[in-house]
């Protein structure tokens, strides 16, 4: 074995061995892939082998389309080669049992066509001429997805690693990872029971194995072990060549041909975690014990559906671990140690997804980051609470158990809350609060008492209108009419402090960061091709401190972003990095009647003059020290208050007090989303990201060609100005107001689909129906009617300028 190489791949299942076949053909050889045991010994061996391309995310369905493509190509060399994949591209079908499972699978239907997915859909007696053996018993109809098939694992990793070793790459198996050489935060080796690999890069592709590995390096990755069991069938009468796979997501369940016979498994309702303390040092190519009577429930469901496999003879119930994460989605990119990566925890789908790992994972360590956004997989977005086994495996069986089930917008999660809580908290509880959560905060949705039976009729039709109340009209129109009261303490809180911190602001941020002491930027952080890992606000609080305001899910990309461009190009001088969200309660007062509520608590002048628009001020509100900046999200005048968190009581108790008189109303998230839709800001991970320009999303305004600085992405950004962004994100209003776009769906220029919804809502003092779309700039002007398919229903609509409420501004800056 190697005693030195750039690229080290921990595992050699499907996962490790598409990353190095993916770093193969962008020609970077000087890699080993190590082994514990053999290739597929992990969970690959045992996969089901379904791949199904159409996915929930925009990135997962473009990794998925990447992984098809990767199969066929390794099927059509297999001759040559000798290393067949098994890939036989038969087609899918999914089906529906109920109302909301068609309405699903409607929606599914329009976005596959922003893909150019060849998704059809078919009547219940359309999908048995699909697949014969099926029941259609209650089946009211489905969606056929001609380019999806199955595939042998182990034989399509085979052909991975066949083909990364003649290409140069080296495999050594047998081999055990024991430790890490860490040097200033970055992995120099890794340390085998062979001996030692000095590198560059790491990448941790152990599946299930991962978290103890990556423990050694002081890295947690939140992957939790489920047992997941499906049978495979001997003979069964019909099975042809060409049978397709068949979901049945109501009755939890699905199939494949294997061979003559049939593979049928599910997701039980009652998961079985194991192993939580770490996967026994001798688990290669080895199984758990047959659980029939944890099987029970899906071999009734699949007998249901397809009758012929209640005398079918069995060959083996095979039960078998597979890792998924607390929000089921992979665990891909650079940890905190620099040069250590991940890709792992791909929840039953990896044998669909290996394809786009090896390609994401591949980009990252070749060109810096991937060439399409990954941040809902990214590790970055585990927050410390991950740490806890308790907390990660109560959410991993949540969301195992509910992994076939319709999942509405704006739905909850319910374990491992209440975590982490506002100083306000029970202020909260005491007003009516109902809860939503997010980073395992404990923020507010709505406030039950502000529900109105005269605003019913503002119920949106359809998905929209689940998990709805009448308290979103209510707490909306009351900032655009009076005030509101709302809790951010949530809003992740990064401060940057050191002689050096202006210097690398200015480097980093596409804004002007070069202002006087007080004042408020808002800004993107963009990558080399322009596109938008981050959007906040930086507050200059003192000549070397700065305050970074982000999302709340997004403090740590946001810290890990501006961590890693601190690594690659170290400051001059002295910068120091720090998450101090937990520092501070933050609270935003916003409605024409916020300086009204204010004034009387504090000496510190509010007019424009004294206090203008994206300044900040430190004063006391009553007895609480306070940094006040007056800034919004909502559109209205306000200002968002931070104090030290054990003044956060207090500071909500007298704002609430000196608000009563003037019509002071506590707000939730729900509601600063439907105002925020009015007044066209943008939200990151939706509206805009990674992909995205600040020009193309209307944010051109925010960047500061003419600051001097080099900045990080310039070069792109002055040439799209120069000659012109060929994509504009705009603003649809809807015909129907009642009618809500909730993201993905098709939109339609004269019956051609043109682009998909990144987030819609409705504006609740405009009553319209808001939709925001990426087109073509040649076909962006205001005036132009669209169509936009929401459940297979086309709805007109017409392209605005936005903000539809306020354009000018003024009210903000009353």
């Amino acid at each position: 074995m190697r005693d030195r190489a750039r690229v080290v791949v921990v595992g050699a299942g499907i996962g490790g061995a598409s990353i190095a076949w993916h770093l193969a053909q962008r020609g970077e050889t000087d890699v080993v892939v190590v082994e514990r045991s053999e290739p597929t010994s992990g969970s690959t061996f045992h996969s089901a082998g379904l791949v199904g391309q159409l996915r929930g995310s925009l990135p997962l369905t473009t990794m998925m389309m990447h992984s098809v493509d990767v199969y066929r190509r390794l099927e059509a060399d297999a001759e040559r080669t000798g290393r067949s994949t098994g890939w036989r591209e038969v087609g899918s079908l999914r089906i529906a049992s109920t109302t909301p499972r068609m309405e699903e699978l409607r929606r599914q239907y329009g976005w596959a066509q922003t893909f150019g997915l060849p998704m059809e859909l078919l009547s219940a007696r359309e999908c048995v001429d699909k697949f014969p053996l099926m029941s259609p018993d209650g089946v009211l109809g489905g969606v056929w997805l001609p380019t999806d098939g199955f595939l042998d694992p182990s034989g399509v990793t085979h052909a991975f690693v066949g083909g990364a070793k003649d290409l140069g790459i080296e495999f050594a198996t047998g081999v055990r990872v024991i430790g890490f050489t860490i040097d200033h935060g970055r992995v120099r080796a890794v340390v085998t029971d062979h001996g030692t690999i000095e590198c560059d890069v790491c990448v941790l592709a152990c599946g299930m194995y991962t978290p103890d590995v990556a423990a050694l390096a002081g890295v947690n990755v939140p992957i939790v072990p489920m047992a997941h069991q499906y049978l495979i069938t001997k003979r069964v009468d019909g099975v042809t060549d060409d049978l397709p796979q068949l979901r049945d997501p109501d009755n939890l369940v699905y199939f494949r041909r294997e061979g003559d016979g049939l593979v049928l498994g599910g997701y039980e309702r009652d998961p079985a975690p194991w192993s939580l303390h770490g996967v026994p040092d001798d688990f290669n190519n080895k199984l758990l014990s047959e659980d029939w009577d944890r099987f029970a429930p899906i071999m009734a469901n699949a007998c249901h559906r397809v009758p012929a496999a209640e005398s079918a003879d069995i060959v083996s119930l095979v039960n078998g671990p597979e890792g998924f994460t607390p929000d089921n989605e992979f665990v891909l990119g650079e940890s905190h140690v620099h040069g250590l990566f991940v890709a792992a925890g791909f929840c039953a789908h990896g044998i669909a997804g290996a394809g786009g790992v090896g390609r994401a994972i591949s980009e990252w360590i070749l060109d810096g980051q991937p060439s399409f956004d990954c941040w809902k997989m990214d590790i970055r977005r585990f927050g410390a609470q991950y740490r806890s086994r308790e907390f990660a495996l109560a959410r991993s069986v949540e969301v195992y158990s509910t992994y076939y089930d319709i999942h509405y917008p704006n739905e909850e999660k319910h374990a491992g809350r209440p975590l982490r809580r506002s100083p306000a908290y029970s202020r909260l509880v005491e007003l009516g609060c109902v809860f939503g959560e997010k980073s395992s905060w404990e923020r507010p949705n709505w406030f039950a008492p502000n529900e109105r039976a005269e605003h019913d009729n503002q119920r949106p039709a359809g998905w929209a209108g689940e998990h709805w109340s009448s308290a979103l009209v209510t707490e909306a129109r009351a900032a655009r009419d009076t005030a509101v009261l709302f809790d951010e303490t949530s809003f992740s809180k990064l401060e940057l402090e050191g002689p050096g911190a202006l210097a690398f602001l200015q480097r980093v941020c596409a804004n002007q960061i070069d202002r006087p002491v007080g004042s408020v930027v808002y800004t993107q952080l963009c990558n080399q091709r322009g596109g938008i890992e981050c959007d906040l606000t930086v507050t200059r609080v003192g000549a070397q401190r700065f305050l970074v305001v982000t999302g709340t899910a997004f403090g740590q990309h946001d810290l890990g972003w501006i961590r890693t461009q601190l690594d690659r190009e170290p400051p001059a001088e002295p910068v120091h990095a720090r998450d101090v969200t937990s520092a501070s309660a933050c609270f935003g007062v916003w409605g024409p009647r916020a300086r009204d509520i204010l004034a009387p608590l504090t000496r510190q002048p509010l007019d424009n003059e004294a206090f203008p628009y994206l300044t900040a001020r430190e004063c006391s509100i009553g007895a609480v020290p306070t940094i006040a900046l007056r800034v919004t999200y909502v559109g209205e005048l306000g200002w968002e208050l931070y104090c030290p968190t054990e003044y956060g009581q207090a500071l909500w108790d007298l704002l609430w007090e000196a608000g009563a008189e003037h019509g002071l109303v506590a707000g939730g998230y729900r509601a600063i989303d439907s105002l925020r839709i009015e007044k066209g800001y943008r939200v990151w991970g939706a509206d805009i990201s990674p992909d995205d320009t600040p020009y193309e999303a209307g944010l051109g305004f925010a960047v500061a060609l003419d600051k001097g600085v080099d900045f990080v992405g310039r070069a792109a950004l002055a040439d799209q100005k120069a000659n012109g962004v060929t994509r504009r994100l705009r603003a649809v209003q809807l015909d129907d107001p009642t009618a809500v776009a909730l993201g993905s769906e098709p939109v339609r220029i004269d019956d051609k689909v043109v682009g998909r919804v990144t987030s819609g809502g409705v504006g609740y003092r405009t009553n319209a129906s808001v939709a925001y779309v990426y087109v073509p700039a040649t076909l962006s002007e205001f005036g132009r009617s669209v169509d936009v398919e929401i459940f297979g229903d086309r709805v007109r609509g017409t392209i605005v300028r936005d903000p539809i409420w306020d354009p000018s501004g003024e009210r903000l800056r009353a």
